[in-house]
């Protein structure tokens, strides 16, 4: 987390690091591998790397230069054939020092070989681990019966050094294969969210509607014999809220196809439009008192949502188990709380207590999560004098702001 601060307060520094981790692997590491040649010339700096055998210094020749340059140029594909590059520079490394050419820079490129493998290599990695050490325990052999004054303990020191560069890579990979899989469980917990999500937009806009347009449906074949001139105006109304539904339903469609921040903005129905609910039951032949307390300050979107969607899942259980009861809907706005009431005359019994269709129940179960977690609380159930309420508290901020 330091490392990123610091990198977000230091644009300047930032740019340059993003169009490096933008390049090719490939170049990076064919980088890294000139980097490592060039300075293993450099007679100054012969005496910095990787040394064992301590043979009487043979002249450099032509055969030296080839072992140099095998020892650091395979890192320029390291990250693509860690296992070739690893054999390539180790077994440079064991034939410099076999012969007794002097030390180079390049030597170290067996320490990094060593960490490629650890990090990159997927396959055969015991069998990688195990090739290497015999390797390793031919190459003291061949030293000491060469003439090398080292001892077992100097040939165990060393091969400590060259097991804690193969460790480091180990270590990496292992913590980059734990970051991938803690990404892919919280990519799969954000699918399983967002589908809950959409599962609940589908069921408040389909029983909503579709049960409106069933009473409408009914009342308007009842005015067919009772009142035929006022059927029209049923049959209107029952083709308003099919548009409203299937207006509605393209919207979620059009979330499903989004991702990002255009899935989630802008999404809610707004909360003004909790007078078109009302409106909509009233045409629908329930009688519902609409009252609103408090200014309408802009809101979270989500918040939005919410308070929609509580009253339009009350004002659906209310056409569908109290049809023509009175309902009262009650707004009341405050700086840090939406406060939502909704009462039905009519049956006590809770309209999760009955034996409705299959979506029975689920809607106000939906809300109850919605709203918790938006930090606020939903309380539905019959009253003592009769009928049913729904009451809810929505923060006007939602915690995660």
């Amino acid at each position: 987390m330091l490392r990123q601060a610091f990198w977000h307060s230091h644009p300047l520094l930032r740019a340059p690091l993003d169009r490096w981790q933008e390049r090719n692997a490939l170049l990076k590491d064919g980088i890294l591998a000139l980097t490592l040649t060039l300075p293993a010339f450099v007679p100054t700096l012969s005496n910095l790397g990787a040394q064992i055998g301590d043979l009487p210094e043979r002249p450099a020749s032509a055969l030296s230069v080839g072992l140099v340059l095998a020892q650091s140029l395979p890192l320029a594909v390291r990250r693509r054939w860690p296992a070739a590059c690893l054999a390539v520079v180790a077994g440079a490394f064991a034939v410099h020092q076999a012969l007794g050419f002097a030390t180079t820079f390049a030597s170290l490129g067996l320490y990094l070989a060593l960490y490629s493998a650890g990090a990159h290599q997927v396959r055969f990695r015991h069998g990688l681990v195990i090739t290497a050490s015999a390797g390793y325990a031919v190459l003291a052999v061949v030293l000491n019966h060469l003439g090398s004054p080292l001892s077992i303990p100097d040939y165990l020191a060393f091969s400590l050094a060259l097991a804690a560069a193969w460790l480091v890579g180990s270590t990496v990979r292992t913590r980059r294969t734990e970051e991938a899989e803690r990404r892919r469980l919280a990519a799969e917990a954000a699918t399983a969210t967002e589908r809950a999500r959409i599962a609940r937009e589908l069921h408040d806009v389909v029983t909503h509607h579709v049960t409106a347009m069933v009473v409408q449906a009914d009342a308007a074949q009842f005015l067919l014999t009772s009142a035929p001139d006022r059927a029209g105006e049923g049959l209107t109304a029952v083709s308003d809220t099919g548009r409203r539904a299937l207006t509605e339903l393209r919207y979620l469609l059009g979330v499903l196809e989004a991702t990002g921040e255009s899935a989630s903005a802008n999404r809610a129905p707004a909360l003004g439009r909790v007078e078109d609910l009302v409106e909509q039951a009233r045409r629908s032949g329930q009688p519902v008192e609409f009252s609103e307390q408090g200014e309408r300050p802009a809101q979270n979107a989500d918040v939005e949502l919410a308070a929609y969607r509580v009253v339009q899942e009350a004002l659906t259980n209310a056409m569908k188990y109290a049809a023509g009861k009175p309902t009262r809907v009650l707004l009341r706005r405050g700086d840090e709380h939406i406060e939502i009431e909704v009462t039905t005359d009519g049956p006590t019994v809770a309209p999760v207590t009955r034996k409705p269709g299959p979506a029975g129940g689920r809607g106000l179960a939906g809300l109850r999560a919605r709203v918790r977690i938006l930090g606020g609380e939903l309380e539905a159930g019959p009253r003592p004098e009769g009928g049913f309420e729904v009451r809810a508290t929505i923060p006007s901020k939602p915690p995660q702001e």
